[in-house]
């Protein structure tokens, strides 16, 4: 889960369920949140566990729409697209990770990806987390 501007959230799961996603939602969104998805099936009971949801269809060539009309195409889901490819190219050298290492190398992607705009001071960040 990533927010426009803000954080992001990542989490391994077991199995990708609505019964498994529904608790990380409730725990790291706020109810009445507005949810910007594709339109894959796991998401069809956001409105009924109390959140506001937009999706755009990508099997439809969809990719943003511009719900309002005021020619910006606010509902689409490129910022986690793109956070997705970040994190593909960041772990294309690292060949052959186990799923057993897997969850510190994106615990460490999504350290850096919080702390990018400390600039200079991600490397005190990063200390003061390993030290603590």
């Amino acid at each position: 889960m990533i927010q426009r501007g803000g954080e992001v959230v990542i989490k391994m799961l077991a199995n990708v369920q609505q019964q498994t996603i529904k608790p990380i939602i409730q725990s790291m969104v706020k109810p009445g949140t507005l949810i910007y998805t594709d339109e894959y099936d796991i998401y069809a009971r956001l409105e009924t566990w109390g959140y506001a949801h937009k999706s755009v269809c990508h099997s439809a060539g969809e990719y943003a729409r511009d719900d309002d009309g005021d020619g910006f195409c606010e509902v689409h889901v490129n910022t986690m697209e793109g956070f997705w490819s970040l994190l593909r190219s960041w772990l294309r050298p690292h060949r052959g990770i186990s799923q057993e290492k897997l969850p510190i190398y994106l615990g460490f992607f999504e350290f850096v990806h919080n702390a990018r705009k400390r600039g200079k001071a991600l490397l005190g960040s990063l200390l003061s987390t390993l030290l603590v």
